[in-house]
Parts: C-alpha cells; sequence; structure tokens
C-alpha cells in the first residue's frame, strides 16, 4: 500500500461530540487530545514521515474567552504530559504560527519542547497554533521583501520555488493527504499554499471518534488515488 509522506489533519468536531453526549465542550476537547495522541503514535507505527494537526486557528481567538484559555491551557498541559513519550518514540516536535500572542511561559515551553527533540527522525510532528494560511502568505511575502529591500533576493528571482522556501512548512514539504474531520467540506484557512496538490479526504466522524482504523482507512482511500499533477495519466500496461 503506498503511504502518504506527509498527512496533514483539521481535528473538528471536539464541541459537537460532548453536545451529543450531554457534556461540556471541555470534555470534547479533552477526549480531542487523546485521540490526537492515538493518532500521532498510529502514524509513526505505520511509517508517516511527517503529521501536521491544526490545533489552534487564529480565527479561533474570536471564542468566548473561558474556552480560549481552555483550550491554551489544554495544550500547554499535553506538552508537559506527552513530550517525554514523544522523545522516547523519536518523535520531532514543532510548531508553526503567531507565537508573539502567547505568554512568555508557554513560549518557552514550546521552544524547550522543539529543542528536546530536534534530532528525533521517526516522525515529524507539526502542531499549527495560532496559525491561518493567509497569514502564512503574509509572512513569506514580508521575509521576501525585507530580503529584496536588503539586495540578498533580485525581484525577478521570486518564482514558486523562492515563495515556498519562506513559508512555514518549508523543510518539511507539502502534505500528500489533507484530513477533516466532523463533516465539513472546507480547509477553513489552513495551508493555503500547501495543499495546491494535496488529495482532500473529508470523514464526517468527529475528531474524538477518528481512531486508528479511520486513519487506516483514509491512508487506504489515498493509495487508490492516482496522483497527476496535471499531467495526463499514465498508459495502460499491455493486456492491462
Amino acid at each position: 500500500m503506498s503511504v502518504p509522506e506527509h498527512v496533514a489533519i483539521i481535528m473538528d468536531g471536539n464541541g459537537r461530540w460532548a453536545s451529543q453526549r450531554g457534556m461540556p465542550r471541555a470534555a470534547g476537547h479533552r477526549s480531542g487530545a487523546r485521540a490526537a495522541r492515538d493518532i500521532v503514535e498510529t502514524a509513526r507505527e505505520i511509517g508517516l514521515k511527517t503529521l501536521t494537526l491544526f490545533a489552534f486557528s487564529s480565527e479561533n481567538w474570536q471564542r468566548p474567552r473561558a474556552e480560549v484559555r481552555l483550550l491554551l491551557d489544554l495544550f500547554r498541559r499535553t506538552i508537559r504530559r506527552e513530550i517525554g513519550s514523544l522523545h522516547d518514540n523519536g518523535v520531532r516536535l514543532s510548531f508553526i504560527g503567531e507565537r508573539s500572542h502567547f505568554s512568555d511561559a508557554l513560549q518557552r515551553e514550546m521552544a524547550q519542547a522543539e529543542e528536546r527533540t530536534r534530532d528525533n527522525a521517526a516522525l515529524n510532528l507539526v502542531i499549527a497554533i495560532d496559525y491561518g494560511g493567509r497569514w502564512d502568505i503574509v509572512q513569506a511575502t514580508c521575509r521576501i521583501a525585507r530580503a529584496c529591500a536588503a539586495g540578498e533576493i533580485a525581484p525577478d528571482d521570486i518564482d514558486e520555488s523562492c515563495f515556498g522556501e519562506h513559508m512555514s512548512l518549508s523543510a518539511l514539504g507539502a502534505p500528500d493527504l489533507f484530513i477533516r474531520t466532523g463533516g465539513e467540506r472546507r480547509v477553513s484557512n489552513f495551508l493555503l499554499w500547501d495543499l495546491a496538490y494535496s488529495e482532500l479526504y473529508f470523514s464526517d466522524e468527529l475528531w474524538p471518534d477518528f481512531d486508528k482504523a479511520s486513519l487506516s482507512e483514509a491512508v487506504d482511500w489515498f493509495a487508490h488515488r492516482q496522483r497527476r499533477f496535471g499531467r495526463l495519466p499514465q498508459a495502460a500496461a499491455p493486456g492491462g
């Protein structure tokens, strides 16, 4: 079976999962964190090279203040609880997004987690937090503009390859497979540049219910896709 090298996931449906069970939204987010841990373990087991999880979007700041505090507290506690296991299992952890909006303490913990795991190679785990696809493109544009002003890049040298080198995922490559749980059929400002040629897989399962079998089903679906990138389909083999 053809396994994608890079899978990106929007983990949607925690709140609805809790509401269906008459539970507070906080319970859904905690269950979602447990599901994320299991999916990371499964990703490593099946041989993914990179897994990118959308944990907190730049739009999520618009949610009620209490829920934002809960999400960030859960994020901080999850880092503390899981970093030892991630490191022991060879997972390299990194974060993409606008960190300056977080407390100094949280920024330090994120940097320490990255430093601790930076030499690991079993799986690249990327957490997108306070991230937006449009933000990413704007940040890349600003970096290129500064490089042009400094004489490091000539305007005529700016092409897709040059631009891509300044995006958040530049060192890891674009996702082969994008997954969104929760029944929605949109990318919601996630990795807008990087998803140009990704296979898009939408699941009706709410995120806390998305498990090893669910990920395996998505990967199997991917294995049967013919990725042409604008080229004609491969000619059928003689007699095929």
